[in-house]
């Protein structure tokens, strides 16, 4: 299998996405950053466009036949409703577009084709918000995988994992004083 394949299959899957995908296109296969950038929006849109189409259908039949099915799309669905959905129908399609631009864990592309289909929001409205939300994805994505790389090669492995670590303090901080403050 063509590394460029496996990138766009990994920009398939529903918890790499982008953020597997472009690291290791770029970082790992040292193919380049555009065509990578490409092949894997591409990949990441297939499966949520198909998600926006046929997930209600598709969800509801499979629950029917398994209970392996049924449990796996209500723990999805009911993860996705307590974080999410408030805030994304109150930005409605933006709401959505922003919401999968965002290149975190339990984010993107799957969770928006699910949040839209939940919130009954139009294909109209919900296919360009995932796109829109992609797109930016994964230019953020790239653009933070092209810097680390070019940290690493002009400064050492040494200042990128200290870069690394050190944004990881200040989030796991900011978390802990916004939880203090609630």
């Amino acid at each position: 299998m063509t590394d460029l394949l496996q990138v766009f299959l990994l920009a398939m899957t529903p918890l790499g996405e982008l953020r597997l995908a472009i690291p290791m296109g770029v970082a790992v296969y040292h193919l380049s950053p555009v065509l990578v950038f490409f092949v894997a929006v591409i990949g990441n849109l297939i499966p949520a466009i198909l998600l926006l189409l046929f997930l209600k259908r598709v969800s509801a039949y499979l629950s029917g036949k398994s209970v392996v099915f049924k449990k796996v799309f209500t723990w999805w669905e009911d993860s996705a409703r307590k974080k999410h959905i408030a805030k994304i129908q109150e930005y409605d399609a933006i709401g959505l577009a922003i919401f999968t631009a965002v290149p975190l864990p339990l984010t993107g592309a799957w969770t928006g084709a699910l949040l839209a289909t939940m919130m009954n929001m139009s294909l109209k409205k919900s296919i360009p918000a995932v796109v829109a939300g992609v797109a930016v994805a994964g230019l953020l994505v790239t653009a933070f995988v092209v810097l680390g790389v070019n940290i690493e090669k002009y400064f050492g492995w040494q200042l990128l994992v200290e870069i690394l670590v050190a944004v990881a303090i200040i989030f796991i901080i900011r978390k802990l004083l916004t939880s203090k403050n609630r």
